[in-house]
């Protein structure tokens, strides 16, 4: 934080985010702070979660801390209940002030749960780099600060707060984690939140640095169509699959997994100089004499018609269209598009390949697809596989690419999502 700065301290009513909140109210005349808070009432624990939208009213009334109420519906959706509620906390933050800063309550406690997690279900630097001290806007002031340390300021200042009853319960892993598997680390080392705390932050820079480092190897091994396979071999193995990884995804595999760089590096290291290996989605990877290149099997994407509302699968991908209600964050990704509701009206809405004179306008201006595929280095021959959402002769959104601000829906919508992902 910053002399000055516009602070959402984002609140539970549990420990952790009591005491942050304190700890920003004590500091917001030292350090000018603009300081408010934020709650969003799950409606998960039914009174329950009514019962902390009411503490943390009290408590920020007593203290005359502006504060924001948001509640909303959680329901599980792909990774589970807890992610689904942890991306509905973020998408509520995000919507606040866009000039100020989100402070959330993640402890050293959090950061350790959180590496042991990645270590259970398998992870490599990044994973165990644990949370981000700072991502965007949201910054963690205390992630240097134990649970235990938390009580002992709570208990020091007197100050009231709520428990949630979900925390005890078995069910989730991160429950589990924290009841039975912590305390058995605390036993040999009782400072272990702390350290595997430190221990995270050290991984993450080291991550940082190898991901700047493979970033600015693949820029230099990479010629617009492929990749030097003796310049590739050279490098530490460390840097080699990074490398890989960053080439896949240029080649248009969003997410390559071990097993899919272990084929990569087989395949460079092949001295067949026509050996070729597939890949998910259609991706051909051949050994060019001294080059790694992609081919792409040709998909035929058909236009097909998309259900709207509705969930539409053709030619290897999924399109999931639902209607956003007037409010509603509307979240514009390469491969989430929010558009405006009147276009529905107008004619049907398709899926297909891209065709010549298609353009749309992004942030920078006006753009043919054509000359923005090129521009990013998209191999020529995976141009044609990339998935084009159009209506009539306009194009609505590029997989990959992101949406045509032409018929984006406006802040607060209301506004049709339309999600594109890999079918099985």
């Amino acid at each position: 934080m910053e002399q000055g700065d516009r602070v959402i301290c984002a609140i539970s009513g549990g420990a952790d985010s009591v005491a942050l909140l304190w700890c920003l109210y004590l500091l917001r005349e030292q350090l000018d702070l603009k300081l408010s808070a934020a709650h969003l009432n799950h409606g998960l624990r039914g009174e329950e979660s009514d019962r902390d939208e009411d503490f943390v009213r009290q408590l920020c009334a007593g203290y005359q801390i502006p504060l924001t109420v948001g509640r909303t519906q959680v329901q599980a959706q792909g990774r589970g209940l807890e992610d689904a509620a942890r991306r509905a906390r973020y998408t509520f933050l995000e919507s606040l002030d866009p000039a100020a800063k989100i402070a959330t309550a993640h402890t050293a406690d959090d950061n350790a749960e959180t590496v042991l997690l990645h270590l259970i279900r398998g992870a490599g630097l990044r994973g165990l780099g644990g949370i981000a001290p700072a991502r965007g806007r949201v910054i963690r002031p205390m992630l240097g600060v134990t649970r235990q340390e938390v009580e002992a300021f709570l208990e020091h200042w007197n100050l009231p707060h709520v428990e949630d009853s979900s925390n005890g319960q078995p069910d989730f892993l991160r429950n589990r984690v924290r009841s039975r598997i912590m305390p058995l680390l605390r036993q040999e080392n009782p400072r272990f939140a702390r350290s595997c705390s430190e221990t995270a932050l050290t991984l993450r820079l080291d991550e940082a640095f190898l991901a700047q480092e493979a970033e600015a190897a693949l820029d230099e091994l990479w010629d617009g169509g492929g990749l030097d396979c003796p310049g590739l071999l050279a490098l530490h193995p460390a840097l080699r699959r990074r490398v890989l990884a960053g080439f896949l995804r240029r080649c248009g595999l969003l997410e390559p997994e071990a097993v899919h760089l272990r084929q990569a590096e087989a395949l460079a290291r092949s001295r067949r100089p026509g050996a070729w290996a597939a890949f998910p989605g259609g991706l051909l990877l051949g050994r060019q004499y001294e080059r790694l290149a992609p081919r792409t099997v040709p998909f035929p994407l058909e236009e097909t018609p998309l259900a709207v509302p509705g969930v539409t699968v053709a030619a290897g991908w999924q399109v999931r269209c639902s209607f956003l209600p007037e409010g509603e964050k509307i979240e514009n990704t390469p491969f989430t598009f929010g558009i405006a509701c009147d276009t529905i009206t107008k004619c049907t809405w398709v899926l297909r390949s891209r065709r010549a004179g298609d353009a749309l306008r992004l942030p920078g201006g006006r753009r043919s697809l054509r000359r923005l595929l090129m521009d990013r280095k998209i191999p020529a021959q995976a141009r044609d596989a990339m998935p084009v959402v159009a209506a009539g002769d306009q194009i609505l959104g590029v997989g990959g690419i992101g949406v045509n601000l032409d018929f984006a829906a406006p802040a607060g919508g209301p506004a049709v999502e339309i999600r594109l992902s890999k079918s099985n």
